[in-house]
């Protein structure tokens, strides 16, 4: 059935392709880690404009992820060609792009609650 599809896409390298992002999904940040630690180890690769680290409300502590976000989509691609697998603050960082959620796109429309007004 891909092979049907594939053969009717006139372009399918296009079918399997990823939008980049500026902003990378780290996983394995070190819980001793700070913002300022993550934008200097990724700073090597270009201007960071943004770290997240994701913490756990319960227990008051960091998840171990984070977001990088860099001033431009080539930089955050180097970053993750050269960083992804390395250490940063002792542990081993895995990279991939952020998803851009869907909400946050400007042409999404909100959701229509039941009723007529």
């Amino acid at each position: 059935m891909l092979n049907h599809f594939l053969n009717r896409c006139s372009t399918p390298s296009l079918l399997f392709s990823r939008t980049f992002s500026s902003t990378l999904f780290v996983k394995g940040v070190s819980f001793s880690s700070t913002e300022e630690t993550l934008a200097q180890a990724f700073s090597q690769y270009g201007q960071v404009l943004r770290v997240d680290i994701m913490m756990d409300k319960f227990k008051r502590r960091p998840k171990g992820i984070a977001y990088v976000t860099f001033s431009s989509t080539e930089e955050a691609e180097k970053a993750l060609l050269e960083l992804n697998g390395r250490l940063v603050d002792g542990r081993v960082v895995i990279l991939d792009t952020a998803k851009v959620a869907k909400h946050n796109q400007p042409d999404s429309k909100p959701k229509q609650t039941g009723g007529d007004s």
